[in-house]
């Protein structure tokens, strides 16, 4: 990909989270979706910047704010938010919601509502690849928090041991739920533990799409061949607090601040623009596309079926006798 493409691309699928998100929120607050949501909202340069450094047949594992990372790999947002609001046209028939979202046919195999639950399942994602000589690649997302849980240990050891081709890609907003990443961690980046299971930890920032995905794309080139785990610490700010309607009130306001000072969509729209790859109009234009198209994934939302009571043993591993 050309480098102003590269740029667009990043820049346009940034926009399209925001978009989602924000109506997410709203639709939230109004009390239209059922369920619970997590928001990724100044954090899109992460799942932008990292999912566009794979190939469509990689895999991802999520988190619970796993909308953007969705977004990112490809998925339908009409389906998504059909998901949101639980009905059978979602991707995941209604049953996993934002939550538990998932889009197997673009590779992302599940957020996950267990703190650190995806890390050890990226381990056996990256051992099948290696059984099946598959050359793909599996990004696992995980947050400040999980860095402090066993999965962690767990999965990365076992991935240097074995050469498994996974990337573990830390989110660190510096908020564990509401428990400070300075309280909770004994070291400054979570990068810095890398080197105890024999890797280089990369800490970048993670407001910057250009540098996360420069960052996974050398991780990628390495790990695709087999030749081993990446591990990569991208550190942001985001503005809406651990889950929706999270008053906010164990962090500062100058923190939130200052991440809208650094959002990465205006970031890299002022770039363009003034690179002269992008005029105004162009960077206006497409979030009027953004904006229509999560207009018309409400409406298919809205407008979709509930899944019929019978529906709810169906797609199960086991079955109640």
């Amino acid at each position: 990909m050309a480098s102003a493409d590269l740029h667009i691309t990043l820049l346009k699928t940034m926009i399209r989270i925001r978009a989602f998100e924000e109506r997410v929120r709203d639709l939230f607050a109004a009390g239209r979706l059922p369920g619970f949501v997590h928001l990724s909202i100044g954090q899109e340069a992460v799942a932008a910047g990292a999912c566009c450094a794979l190939n469509p047949d990689d895999f991802v594992l999520s988190t619970h704010r796993g909308h953007g990372h969705m977004i990112a790999k490809g998925a339908d947002t009409s389906k998504m938010m059909a998901e949101l609001y639980a009905k059978r046209t979602g991707s995941c028939k209604g049953k996993g919601g934002s939550m538990h979202i998932a889009d197997a046919s673009v590779g992302v195999l599940g957020a996950n509502g267990v703190v650190a639950g995806g890390l050890t399942l990226a381990a056996g994602v990256g051992l099948s690849i290696r059984q099946r000589r598959s050359n793909q690649v599996c990004l696992c997302f995980f947050g400040d928090g999980a860095a402090n849980r066993g999965p962690v240990h767990e999965a990365v050891n076992l991935a240097v041991i074995w050469k498994l081709p996974v990337i573990f890609l830390c989110e660190n907003n510096g908020w564990a739920s509401t428990t400070s990443h300075r309280y909770a961690c004994a070291v400054g980046d979570v990068a810095a533990r890398a080197s105890g299971y024999g890797l280089q930890g990369v800490a970048v920032d993670g407001m910057d799409a250009l540098a996360v995905y420069d960052s996974v794309r050398r991780a990628v080139s390495i790990a695709r061949p087999c030749g081993g785990p990446a591990f990569i610490e991208a550190k942001v700010v985001r503005w809406q607090g651990h889950y929706e309607g999270d008053p906010q009130g164990y962090r500062s306001r100058s923190e939130i601040d200052t991440g809208k000072a650094h959002d990465p969509i205006t970031r890299l729209g002022a770039t363009l623009t003034a690179s002269g790859v992008l005029r105004d109009e162009d960077v206006t234009a497409l979030r009027r596309d953004a904006y229509e198209e999560i207009d018309r994934a409400v409406a298919f939302g809205e407008s979709s079926p509930l899944p019929s009571p019978d529906e709810a043993l169906q797609d199960l591993f086991a079955r109640p006798m």
